[in-house]
């Protein structure tokens, strides 16, 4: 598949005619990065820096030398009794040897990346429910307990038969081996185990489901992943030799198949910024130079990034060379948007995708017209539309017509490892319900409106509210709790909790909050906010009726961004409701004060909201 000027639904409709299997080059990923390094072994695959400092003075690492590793990597676990059915998970921050693993991983066995800022019960729990065989971690280093968090679980994982350490030396009597000390032993040339793929061999499983609770495992194929690089190479949206910024993290679908096995399919450069990508201070800080030096055509990110590089100058940097940056994994606002796009002189090609469909579903076309709100046209091969459950059935949304998103294709998963885990998972046959809410347009644009599902997503990670919830429920004297998200500028959402107390209890939000912080394990899942509740609203069933309090959380965001105009305005209601069109509305009511007009009062609200992805309205009186 090359990349061609793909502008609108009619273009996707028309390359389609084409089938599928006449365009793929490669039937497992092994092959297709192979492909990929044999245009051009001399090439630099990864540029890889220890900090956003250190951007002139990387890591390279030439094509010839990441098969090799791939290769070495994929012998040492076929060493280990790595077989196709076999699991290696790995435990392991952005650096070079991670895509050995990964790639090294799937060309012997099945990878399983986990998120190593997860809490070892969590980190546990997904390897026993994988059955996991080889775990690569990362060694002992300053400011990470990666292998601390190892140490707590290798005894508790009955499949576990090997750890090998990434930055770390052998220690036999511990049972671990040093990947770096061993690599060099094995063979770079070719497979070993001289195996013969099946596009339909399982070949990653990757959690989700949140950054708290219990982790569901994705599982997908060599035909997933292959036909999802394949379908990325229509986009345009990169080409041999280009320089693509790597700075999401690789135990996540886009770090690893967008920013990892795609540039690798096709001979470009990843630019690997730090251990720690973009959660690394300096990364952002030197982010312009870092394009400049390496002329970068092109990074994908999340809305959180977006909105830090704005607020950065790019003093006399020279960013030319980019074309777009790629966004997704949580809504991003019109008027951030617009304003980064002006800031660098740049488009912003918002999309969407998930873990179960291998990354990418839609995408605002590169050559067509970019609505900003939207999250594109569907993928060439990929099916999406919106469904709505209705007396029974299933009816298909009509235009502009809220109801599920849903997604189908060659992508697209066959389900949780977990039986017990794919309960009303499929719309339909074939079409899996995303549990987000959306509509499309005449032209085949969709548009998130909100989740069926309750999770809370900042910056990019899923938090499940149910952990917050039942940490709350440990503490004396409430009665009942909920947590939702709330509006941020910054990471799009954050979670918040409403509690209920239970009669005679004086309880306040500053005790809550220090119990939260005491119970929940996960820094991002701490709430930013308590709200004590008179009474939790509840369905006519008794469920609690989440909505209720997501549009109080709105309204008080909302307002308290309003009312901080002080004297521009007199007066201000703020309400937030559900809405048709955009799933939900805000609705604010101001009153100018007699020294300010309405057009400036306008522009200050919209300078205040910039960041907030809610849609709103304004009524002056």
């Amino acid at each position: 598949m090359k990349g061609i000027k793909l502008t609108n639904l009619a273009d996707i409709e028309k390359l389609e005619e084409t089938l599928l299997e006449e365009q793929l080059t490669a039937t497992n990923t092994y092959d297709m990065i192979k492909q990929g390094a044999a245009l051009d072994p001399s090439a630099t695959a990864i540029s890889f820096m220890t900090t956003g400092e250190q951007y002139a003075t990387p890591m390279q690492i030439s094509y010839a030398d990441l098969i090799a590793s791939i290769n070495r990597t994929a012998n040492l676990f076929h060493d280990l009794g790595v077989g196709p059915k076999d699991v290696v998970s790995y435990l392991l921050p952005n650096l070079p040897q991670t895509h050995f693993v990964l790639w090294g991983g799937e060309a012997a066995g099945i990878v399983n990346p986990i998120n190593p800022m997860l809490e070892a019960d969590t980190i546990r729990d997904i390897c026993e429910a994988a059955g996991t065989k080889v775990l690569v971690a990362l060694g002992e280093q300053a400011g990470n307990d990666i292998w601390q968090k190892v140490g707590k679980i290798r005894k508790d994982l009955p499949n576990l038969k090997t750890v090998v350490r990434v930055m770390g030396s052998s220690d036999e009597k511990e049972g671990t081996l040093g990947f770096d000390e061993v690599l060099p032993k094995y063979n770079g040339d070719k497979l070993d185990s001289g195996r013969i793929f099946d596009s339909s061999d399982i070949v990653s499983m990757y959690h989700t489901g949140g950054t708290t609770g219990t982790p569901k495992l994705v599982s997908r194929t060599h035909h997933n992943e292959t036909v999802m690089i394949a379908i990325l190479k229509t986009l345009s949206i990169l080409n041999q030799r280009e320089a693509l910024m790597g700075g999401l993290p690789l135990f996540h679908v886009n770090g690893t198949i967008v920013t990892g096995g795609f540039p690798f399919a096709i001979g470009a450069q990843v630019v690997m910024m730090s251990t720690d990508g973009y959660r690394d201070p300096t990364v952002l800080q030197n982010f312009y130079k870092i394009v400049e030096h390496y002329k970068a055509t092109s990074f994908s990110a999340v809305p959180t990034i977006l909105s830090v590089l704005l607020d950065l100058p790019k003093g006399d940097a020279d960013i030319s060379s980019l074309n777009f940056a790629l966004c997704g994994a949580a809504p991003l606002s019109v008027e951030l948007l617009n304003r980064f796009e002006k800031h660098t002189d740049m488009r912003v090609l918002e999309g969407y995708g998930l873990t179960e469909g291998t990354a990418v579903a839609s995408i605002n076309p590169v050559h067509g017209e970019s609505r900003a709100g939207s999250i594109g046209i569907r993928l060439p091969y990929t099916q999406m539309d919106v469904f709505i459950r209705e007396g029974g059935g299933v009816r298909q949304a009509n235009v502009n017509e809220i109801g599920s998103i849903c997604i189908k294709g060659p992508t697209v998963f066959s389900g949780y490892l977990e039986e017990s885990k794919n309960k009303d998972i499929w719309m339909k046959e074939g079409w899996f319900d995303t549990g987000d809410l959306g509509r499309k347009d005449t032209d085949g644009y969709f548009w998130l409106t909100g989740r069926e599902k309750d999770l809370i997503i900042r910056g990019g990670h899923n938090i499940d509210p149910s952990a917050i919830e039942e940490a709350l429920f440990k503490m004396d004297g409430i009665q009942n709790a909920a947590a939702v998200g709330s509006p941020d500028p910054h990471s799009g959402e954050v979670p918040v909790v409403f509690a209920q107390l239970r009669d005679g209890s004086d309880i306040s939000t500053d005790q809550i909050m220090e119990h939260l912080q005491n119970e929940v394990g996960e820094r991002a899942a701490i709430p930013k906010k308590v709200y004590i509740v008179d009474e939790i609203p509840l369905t006519a069933i008794g469920k609690i009726f989440k909505p209720t309090l997501r549009y109080e959380a709105i309204r008080d965001v909302y307002e308290s961004a309003i009312t901080n105009l002080g004297d521009s305005i007199t007066s201000a209601d703020v309400t937030a409701r559900a809405d048709d069109r955009h799933g939900t509305l805000v609705e604010i009511t101001v009153k100018p004060s007699e020294n300010s007009s309405k057009k400036e009062v306008e522009e200050q609200i919209k300078v205040a909201l910039a960041r907030y992805t809610v849609q709103y309205q304004v009524e002056f009186v």
